[in-house]
């Protein structure tokens, strides 16, 4: 009778914790966020309704932003400094200061008109302002 019962807990040692890593295996297969399906995935529902834009939101798309918006309110020289104040605060912006310069520039150019606009030019960013200024004029 030992023997019998020692080679059944001998069995159940070895099967058992095989079948409750497959159970477990399994179990994990059939959740929701791990389907297939677009019916059961629970977690991508509500990022099909958000825009690229707000998802995102990189240091140089909020600085570009803001600019735009000093350049709107104010004028581009007020704008032109910020960046400048931005990029020595912040260096690793230093690579998009051209893209943003020439960004304000267009912007200037569409707002004050081609001669005006000119007249803000600075010496930042290599002066992509001015380059921007050309470009779009």
């Amino acid at each position: 009778m030992t023997h019998t019962a020692r080679r059944i807990g001998r069995t159940l040692a070895l099967v058992l914790p095989v079948v409750m890593v497959l159970s477990g295996t399994l179990a994990v297969t059939r959740v929701p966020w791990a389907a297939h399906n677009s019916e059961s995935q629970v977690l991508t529902a509500s990022a099909r309704t958000v825009s690229k834009h707000a998802t995102s939101r990189t240091p140089q798309d909020v600085l570009r932003d803001r600019l735009l918006v000093e350049l709107r309110e104010k004028d581009p020289g007020v704008a032109l400094t910020a960046l400048q104040r931005a990029v020595e605060g912040r260096p690793s912006l230093a690579r998009h200061c051209m893209s943003i310069a020439r960004e304000l520039g267009r912007a200037a150019v569409a707002q004050y008109g081609p001669t005006r606009a000119h007249r803000f030019s600075r010496p930042v960013c290599d002066t992509s302002f001015a380059s921007g200024v050309a470009q779009f004029s």
